[in-house]
């Protein structure tokens, strides 16, 4: 089992979303975050004051799969949530011990 984690674009989210669900993933958590990565951010004028904007807005998924649905997963999100600028996120990958149902107790769900 893998847990996927991928930072991408608030205006991506249907798209990635949509090409998850094609694949036959529907389980996922998103998360709204603001973070810095290498756009570093930028400067706008507010009132006529300088404002450094360097937290930027950004979609945190999370996404349990099994190994099969490892890379379908990946590809999904890469090829929706590409636009080709700096800026469109990245996608962590690690291994996941155990995953268990609440409701059930049932051990190995995903």
């Amino acid at each position: 089992m893998k847990l996927i984690i991928a930072y991408i674009r608030p205006e991506k989210l249907n798209d990635v979303k949509q090409a998850l669900y094609a694949k036959e993933i529907y389980s996922l958590s998103v998360t709204n975050i603001l973070g810095s990565g290498r756009q570093k951010g930028f400067t706008e004028t507010y009132r006529g004051v300088q404002m450094e904007v360097n937290l930027l807005k950004k979609v945190r998924l999370e996404i349990g799969v099994n190994d099969d649905f490892e890379q379908k997963a990946i590809d999904a999100i890469l090829t929706s949530g590409q636009t080709g600028s700096e800026g469109d996120g990245v996608i962590f990958v690690s291994e996941l011990t155990k995953a268990m149902r609440i409701r059930t107790g049932e051990d190995g769900i995903l």
